[in-house]
Parts: structure tokens; sequence; C-alpha cells
């Protein structure tokens, strides 16, 4: 069945909607094919997560603790549902999930309790949502999935439709938000790390970058745009991937050992304790990394390895959403490229250059080659990218210039 085949039979509801069903792209510049995407059931759920204030944690120097939040709620959710194919996409401070709606009440459930933990464990306000998919569309929105093949063992989830972001706006006006579950609660974190040194950019620049397009935008235009955009990425060193191909470094034992004992899995004993256990299985890990030796089935260059190829770096979700290594030259090509497209009417975007980037993970099993790995720019990525992308936004809504021919 072809993808066009496979999304009117879905649309038609004819062919019940998998996840699992949906066909693979293996070309990232494929994501930008709209035929490529199926549509969501409207009795399905969005669900999403979103650090308040982020900013004022990155200012702080606590963005990894920002994207340890960011990514806290997809560990959750897939924990509390083993077995399912969970789709989701990971936004550096929040996250967007797809629910099926038999999982509504563990989801919910999850994300009230990660609502509260992000509170007490890391001192920051999260806040949470879960949207019918039919509230969506009434709201004149779509929202449809496509699967990225990142690597052999790993896919990751791409939007299109326009519904992501109609949600995350409807989540931060305060609509079917999700209370924190009482004191102490807490979810199911096993295999969420953030066990490895920043990566500085081999060569230029660790650029991230969000690129939406305008309102009532002509999709042929802008397909070349982003076309564009992803062809000088690729033409970078290493088609522009930040994590070198033998996985990165990884941190001294005792680096973030706080923020990982309080996400530990569910562990009996003081959080005292659970460091002190932690500290010695860190240890062991360090050692292990820095010798390079297997030890029985497991192999610390196969595992850096994986997880370079793993890596999600580059996302479509109503945009592109990029963290990628560039020359200093490809960049400003980049910024003009995006300038120019901007003052014709056709993106609006936002960027941020730093020197190096961070990875947060969710490894529940060493010994599988399915661990997961986010990557984000190490000084705010992702936020403060958006942060600029909002000024743009702010600005135009309030001086609106005519579009060029």
């Amino acid at each position: 069945m072809t993808f066009y085949q496979q999304g009117d039979a879905i649309a038609s509801g004819s062919l019940p909607f998998r996840y699992e069903g949906v066909a693979y792209i293996d070309r990232f510049a494929d994501v930008l094919d709209e035929a490529r995407y199926v549509p969501i059931p409207d009795d399905w759920f969005v669900a999403l997560s979103d650090v308040v204030r982020s900013t004022a944690a990155i200012e702080q120097g606590r963005y990894r603790a920002v994207n340890f939040a960011g990514a806290a709620a997809i560990t959750a959710v897939r924990n509390a549902l083993p077995g399912v194919d969970v789709p989701f996409v990971f936004g550096g401070d929040g996250a967007s999930l797809l629910v099926r709606p038999e999982d509504r009440g563990t989801v919910e459930a999850v994300l009230s309790q990660t609502v509260t933990w992000v509170g007490e464990a890391l001192n920051l306000d999260l806040r949470a949502a879960l949207i019918p998919i039919s509230a969506v569309r009434a709201a004149g929105r779509d929202l449809r999935v496509a699967r990225y093949r990142a690597s052999v063992q790993v896919d990751y989830a791409m939007f299109s439709g326009g519904g992501l972001a109609w949600a995350e706006a409807a989540m931060k006006r305060g609509l079917y938000s999700v209370p924190p579950a009482p004191r102490g609660a807490r979810p199911d974190l096993t295999g969420l790390s953030c066990r490895f040194a920043p990566v500085p950019a081999s060569e230029g620049i660790v650029l991230s970058l969000i690129v939406v397009p305008c309102p009532n935008v002509d999709r042929t235009s802008l397909h070349t745009v982003l076309s564009d955009l992803i062809e000088a990425v690729e033409a970078s060193p290493a088609m522009g991937r930040p994590l070198p191909e033998q996985g990165p470094r990884m941190r001294p034992p005792w680096a973030g050992l706080g923020t990982e004992a309080r996400a530990a899995g569910p562990l009996a004993g003081s959080l005292a304790l659970r460091s002190a256990l932690l500290f010695t299985k860190r240890c062991w890990s360090f050692a292990l990394f820095r010798s390079g030796l297997p030890v029985g089935p497991f192999s610390p260059r196969a595992y850096g390895r994986e997880l370079a190829a793993n890596a999600d770096f580059r996302k479509y979700d109503d945009g592109l959403r990029l963290t990628v290594a560039c020359p200093s030259a490809t960049v400003d090509a980049i910024e003009t490229q995006l300038a120019a497209a901007m003052r014709a009417g056709l993106v609006r975007y936002g960027l941020h250059k730093q020197d190096s980037a961070i990875v947060t993970c969710i490894s529940p099993s060493p010994l599988s080659a399915d661990h997961l790995h986010f990557v984000d720019g190490a000084s705010g990525g992702y936020a403060r990218a958006a942060l600029q992308l909002k000024r743009v936004e702010d600005e135009q809504s309030e001086h609106p210039s005519p579009r060029r021919p």
C-alpha cells in the first residue's frame, strides 16, 4: 500500500490506525512530503508538557535540568505503557506524545505524577495538558504523523497539519490542563539519564534552529526553502551530525549525580542511599567506557556507535527543528537564506548558536540497541531559538508588512 492509499484508508475509516503500521521514511528530506503523513483518529489525544519560564532556568545555567524535565514525560509514559509504540517529539523544554483512547487514564495519571516530580526534584514548574484530537480539528487544524527511521534500531515521529502548534498554545492558555499529583508522587523514570559530556562542534558552530511556515503560505515555495536548508546542512561535514561517530565521552561519575538519583527507578531507601548506589554504578560505567573493553554481551564501543546513529538531532513538527554542527560559512549562508525567505512572507525562524551540544538519554537496558538520545544545544538550544521565534512572531503581529512578490 502506498503512502497515499494508507492515508486515505485511515481517513475514511476503512483501515484502523496503528502507529506501528505507518510506513517508514528513510531519507530525512522526505519528511517535507505531506503525502507521507497519515491522519490521527479523532478519538485519540495529544499529551503535552512544557517547562514554564525555561529561559530563566537557562540563564541560571540549568539547561541540563530543563532538558531532563522535557524528556521526563516521554520516559514516564513509555515506562507506563510497556510494549506500546508511543509516537512522541522532544522539544528541549517539553514534549508531545500521541495517546490511544484506551491509554488516556494511564497517561493522565503519569503526566500528573511527572508535574509533581519535576517541581519537587528539579525545582522547575512543569505544565501538562491532554487534548482530544477532535478539539484540534474543531479548531480548524489537523494532526498527521509520519515515522522517520533515524537508524536500523530507532525511528522518531514527525508531525504536520498545524495541530501541535495549536495544542501547545492551548496548553499555555490553561486549556485541558493536567493538575499535579499529591506531594511525593513520582513516575517511573527508569532509563532516564544524562551521563555524557558536552560535545564541542568539530567544525564551526552547533546551531539550534526552528523554522515554521507563515500562515497561508504557498506550499511549493515553502518546500523549496526547507529543502534548500536541509541540503545546505547535509553538505556539511558528517551531514551536520553534532555527535561523533563513536559517540560522546562520558562525564565524571559525580557530574549530575543528584538529578539522576532523583530520577532513579523505584529503589528503596533514602536519596543518600540511592545516590551512593548510583555513584558506584556510575564509577563502574565510567571505567568501562574509558577502557572500551567489552564485558560479556555489552560493548561500550558498540553502544557509542549506536548512540550516535540513534540520536534525535533533527525533526519536523509543523516546521523544521534542527540541532546541527556546521561550518561558520554554512551558518551564515543559512541565515541569509532564511532572512530572505522571511522577507518574502514564507517562513519565520529562530536560531541559537553555541559551541557544543548536549545529550539526554532514555536507555532502560544497555543490552538493547533501541536506546534513545535527544540532542540539544548546550547553552539554550531549542528554548532560546523558540524565544527568538516568538519575538519575531510578536513583532510581525504588531507591525505586519506586505508580502513581497
